[in-house]
């Protein structure tokens, strides 16, 4: 095949070099071991020192925001445990107070409110209009009622921009209230963007559900999910503070190291792409490359000549061991094939033989004049007529395994796509009945044939069908089969459309990918889908796959005809 002997001539050439290398190193052992050691030694340190430098710093900075956050609470706390909710009620007493905190803290507190259980707002001291709202459905309110203190996430409110809350509840008797700030967003944000290192570092905050809390210094979408995937939540959290590399959204190596906030709902995260965070690391690498193409430019041309003879050599004789190897595994193939082709034929047709002439036998009895007019008759001429063609389906799927075990069973030939279709959808109808499934078909008359092998193209449409039954087994559903011809590309185009749950957009990319699947272990090799990829493109032809979550799943198979 054109592939392996690539592959087989990039193996040579790479061997050619190898030893090429391997000579020079040898003839420059101590150049070469001195230089790689110190190379080696730098760059371990270096980046040690990197990672070990950003991450102090975002533990720093860790500290300063959680100091930030647990002394705007420690604030409220301190005013709720040291005026009751009468006095706090007063909205005069509540602006004077307010007042101080912004003396104090420089503006940070942007307003206050005393909140009754219900979540009616009884006192407000701010520059907004939000006497007598009621906070009965937010969020924060709703935490703060079983939690005591709470730090909100970001939301915009009834103030229409970005802000959040820290809240504490108190008990005036046995009735609960509650004493609520906030902050103001620019403040905190201020505080966050203070990391940046290099041109290209910048950070921001996640809550739980990977929602921005902060503004990042440049344009930055987190994933879905938890914490933006930046961490794995399928187990127990270990480290409050990791690093990690990964592609960003430009698809350039970036350096992100994370740290939770706000006992573990937020999330800090610093990124810096990694040739900016290492640029000294690559003057020093390509110092280093200098001077090992330096050395080796001195004796290539000496060992050029002697590596390309011995590989020459080792070639040939891969070839010669290549083909004896292909000789035996053909033959061992061959003779196991052939062995089990015959015993399972031979298990097969005597059973099928003996249950078509007990058919027989019935049928000869049924023909007795006493049976005649028997109101069931028709429907056991029925149930005989189908034992006998069940029987010879087994008939040839013995001959077709044989034929396999010959290495016929794949042979190309002129086929009718309308044909293949039809014995499919025959021979799932009863396992989609009692499904609850419907199967229909809408197949253009008169399609030009292609060239295939039948047993492919059955293997190829079962394994869509197979798919679409067992993913609506339990809710029942329809598959639909198209076929319709493309005159002006000369294709032929098969659809077969399910109305099943869908594939989720997060995997559909990797269903074609052997050994990835979705059903339980055990009862899925993942390897269908892939076994029919690779069947379709070996014709040169397509296949694609459009679906939507709750709605369905649509397989289109393009065909050449040429």
């Amino acid at each position: 095949m054109p592939w392996h002997k690539s592959i087989r001539a990039t193996y040579y050439k790479q061997l050619v070099r190898n030893m090429i290398f391997t000579i020079i190193g040898v003839s420059f052992i101590p150049v070469f071991l001195v230089s790689f050691t110190i190379y080696y030694t730098f760059v371990t340190a270096y980046q040690g020192k990197i990672n070990a430098h950003l991450m102090a710093l975002v533990e720093n900075h860790k500290k300063q925001i959680d100091s930030f956050l647990s002394s705007r609470l420690a604030d409220i706390l301190f005013l709720s445990e040291s005026f009751s909710y009468e006095q706090l009620s007063r909205q005069d007493f509540l602006q004077s107070k307010l007042f101080l905190l912004r003396n104090s803290y420089g503006g940070i507190y942007v307003d206050m409110g005393v909140v009754t259980a219900e979540g009616h707002q009884v006192s407000y001291a701010g520059p907004f209009k939000l006497s007598n709202v009621n906070y009965a459905g937010a969020p924060w309110f709703q935490k703060v009622m079983t939690q005591q203190v709470v730090v909100s996430d970001v939301f915009l409110g009834y103030r229409g921009f970005p802000h959040f809350i820290v809240a504490v509840r108190r008990f005036e008797g046995e009735q609960p209230w509650i004493l609520r700030a906030t902050i103001d967003f620019i403040a905190f944000n201020n505080l966050v963007e203070n990391i940046r290192i290099g041109e290209t570092g910048f950070a921001f905050i996640l809550n739980k559900n990977g929602e921005l809390q902060t503004k990042p210094r440049f344009n930055f979408n987190p994933a879905e999910g938890c914490y933006g995937q930046f961490l794995d939540c399928s187990g127990p959290i270990v480290n409050d503070i990791s690093i990690d590399e990964r592609p960003d959204e430009q698809g350039n190596t970036s350096i992100y190291v994370t740290a939770l906030l706000k006992n573990r709902d937020w999330l800090l995260v610093y990124q810096q792409k990694r040739s900016d965070a290492l640029a000294d690391q690559r003057r020093a690498q390509r110092i280093s490359l200098l001077i090992f193409a330096l050395g080796g430019l001195c004796i290539v041309a000496m060992s050029f000549l002697l590596s390309w003879r011995m590989v020459s050599r080792i070639a040939d004789s891969d070839r010669e061991k290549e083909m004896m190897n292909k000789q035996v595994i053909e033959s061992g193939k061959l003779a196991s094939l052939g062995e089990l082709a015959t015993g399972v034929a031979h298990e097969i047709n005597n059973p099928v033989a003996i249950m078509v002439e007990e058919a027989g036998w019935i049928d000869d009895i049924l023909s007795e004049p006493e049976f005649v007019n028997n109101p069931q008759m028709q429907e056991l001429q029925r149930a005989l007529k189908q034992i006998n063609t069940q029987g010879k389906r087994c008939k040839d799927i013995t001959t077709k395994l044989l034929s396999f075990a010959r290495g016929s069973g794949s042979a190309i030939r002129d086929l009718q796509i309308n044909e293949i279709i039809e014995e499919v959808v025959t021979i799932s109808a009863q396992r989609a009945k009692y499904a609850n499934i419907e199967m229909r078909s809408s197949l253009q008359p008169d399609l030009p044939e292609i060239k295939a092998s039948e047993t492919e193209m059955h293997q190829v449409f079962l394994n869509l069908v197979n798919n679409a039954i067992q993913a609506m087994e339990k809710t029942g559903g329809t598959i639909n089969f198209k076929s319709y011809y493309r005159e002006q590309e000369q294709k032929i185009v098969v659809e077969v459309a399910d109305t099943g749950p869908g594939i989720p957009e997060a995997i559909i990319d990797r269903i074609f990918d052997p050994f990835f699947t979705t059903k339980p272990v055990g009862q899925g090799t993942g390897l269908g889908l892939s076994i029919c990829y690779g069947i379709i493109r070996k014709m040169n032809g397509d296949i694609q796959v459009k679906s939507t979550v709750g709605k369905g799943t649509q397989f289109s198979i393009f065909f050449s005809v040429q």
